[in-house]
């Protein structure tokens, strides 16, 4: 398969977080939490006789996520209707921008990191950002029948399509979390794509190395996670390669993916932008945005990640990784400069989350986004790598002691209190335990002595098993050397 190379665009519709909708001052509700129906006014229902308005705050999350991507803001923008038939929309339309968008001509950089590769940075041009209404929701139900819930009609939504610029599934799952975070430090989209808040459509193809042109693509719709975007996209990509090389072709077509059967489901052939037969919206005037109005949103946009990153690597000299890491998802950034409030060494507490609170995260299957969920506040794994750096903790009993936080949320002296887990750093407790495990390990530690340098960590385990894990690895260390030395010049 070298000789074929995917070509993928996506597609990101993030519904904004706006207290009204798009056109009307119709709430803005939970579409998975409110009951059905309950957040609908007239307009959103598209009901004869009615006038939409334009959402002056979408207007600005719309430009503020726009020059987040470096993007262009044309002077003039337009609203049109897009004209198609389905039971989510109420009007028969849906009221979107097409020939005058609100940002164009953007790009994001982006870090892959393939599971079998080096690390490396591409940048995916953006083409365009436009604002729109969201549809309402379909539920199928038995016997070929649907209900349909409006809540979510009506909700103003930005469309973000790149160029064909992702070339691999690890490119488009960077690209999409990449984006994410950024939506979510803008405070405009909460990224929860389990809800259907943010949704990540790609659109894929595959190029023969002695093709000149693209070949045809197909879509994939409703993905609820990332991970199933990574899965989707691998999956599509075969399926294309195998059918050309057998002699097949592939059709546009909209695709499914059923994340539990692991498979693609053909939902129908594509239909052409022609039948869509856009044309300016006429009850809806052209915005102008001008120039003053750009400079002062843009003055209102908050650091986004690129800049805490290189912040984090300027002020507390974390490394470019760390750094990447912690500001990869905004709840975990948040984390981190909440602990670093109670008066934390950076450094310090950088590697704690980055290795112990993540491993144990991995464990739970607990999601890293939702790290601020947890029993442990930020307050407390303070508590936790301040003990650690004072020496009252060794390493891995402060594992331990971690884990009985995950699971109790109780603080970190408390548990070392009650279980008596302090370090043991007395060096006359650990020189005797250091004797009785030698003498107990004799031939052990003259092997060492000859030259199975290996044995050394055999012998700390001994002693530090002797201690019951509290006592301090550096002293230990130390004084195991000290003793063997002796011995070899005994």
């Amino acid at each position: 398969m070298s000789d074929w190379k995917p070509i993928i665009g996506l597609e990101i519709h993030a519904e904004l977080l706006t207290k009204s909708k798009m056109f009307s001052g119709c709430p803005v509700v939970d579409s998975v939490e409110a009951a059905p129906n309950t957040a609908v006014d007239p307009v959103s229902l598209g009901l004869p006789g009615t006038l939409p308005v334009i959402n002056r705050q979408a207007v600005e999350f719309g430009l503020m996520v726009g020059l987040a991507l470096h993007c262009e803001i044309p002077p003039v923008n337009q609203f049109a209707r897009k004209n198609y038939f389905y039971p989510d929309l109420p009007k028969g339309y849906q009221i979107s921008q097409y020939e005058r968008p609100l940002a164009v001509n953007g790009w994001l950089d982006i870090e892959v990191t393939p599971p079998d590769g080096e690390p490396y940075q591409k940048r995916i041009r953006i083409r365009r950002a436009h604002l729109e209404e969201d549809t309402g929701k379909l539920t199928h139900v038995g016997g070929g029948s649907s209900l349909v819930d409006y809540n979510r009609a009506g909700v103003p939504l930005l469309e973000i399509v790149t160029e064909p610029d992702i070339n691999s599934a690890d490119e488009a799952e960077a690209f999409a979390r990449t984006l994410r975070a950024i939506l979510q430090y803008l405070g405009v989209n909460n990224g929860d794509m389990s809800k259907g808040v943010l949704r990540v459509e790609p659109n894929i193809s595959v190029m023969h190395k002695d093709d000149t042109e693209f070949r045809t693509r197909t879509e994939i719709k409703n993905l609820n996670s990332i991970r199933s975007l990574y899965r989707a996209s691998l999956a599509e990509i075969e399926r294309q390669i195998n059918l050309w090389q057998s002699g097949g072709e592939v059709k546009q077509a909209t695709l499914g993916w059923d994340e539990n059967k692991q498979r693609l489901v053909i939902q129908r052939y594509k239909e052409r932008a022609d039948e869509y037969r856009y044309f300016p919206e006429p009850d809806l005037p052209v915005v102008e945005i001008s120039r003053e109005w750009v400079e002062e949103v843009r003055a209102r946009l908050p650091e986004l990640p690129e800049a805490k990153r290189r912040r984090f690597m300027e002020t507390f000299g974390l490394s470019e990784y760390d750094a990447r890491q912690l500001v990869a998802e905004q709840a975990i950034a948040h984390y981190y400069e909440e602990t670093l409030s109670a008066g934390v060494n950076p450094k310090s507490a950088a590697n704690w989350i980055l290795g112990g609170l993540f491993a144990l995260m991995n464990e739970k299957g607990f999601e890293r986004e939702n790290i601020e969920s947890t029993r442990i506040t930020a307050r407390q794994f303070a508590e936790l790598v301040k003990l650690v750096d004072a020496g009252t903790l060794n390493k891995g009993t402060a594992a331990a002691v971690l884990a009985e936080m995950w699971d109790t949320g109780s603080d970190p002296a408390l548990i070392v209190a009650a279980r008596g887990l302090a370090q043991v750093s007395d060096q006359d407790i650990i020189r005797q335990a250091v004797a009785n495990v030698l003498a107990e390990n004799s031939a052990m530690a003259q092997d060492y002595l000859s030259g199975k340098e290996k044995l050394f960590g055999a012998l700390m385990g001994q002693v530090m098993k002797a201690m019951g894990g509290k006592a301090n690895a550096q002293v230990v260390t130390d004084i195991l050397k000290q003793q063997l030395e002796a011995m070899r010049s005994s």
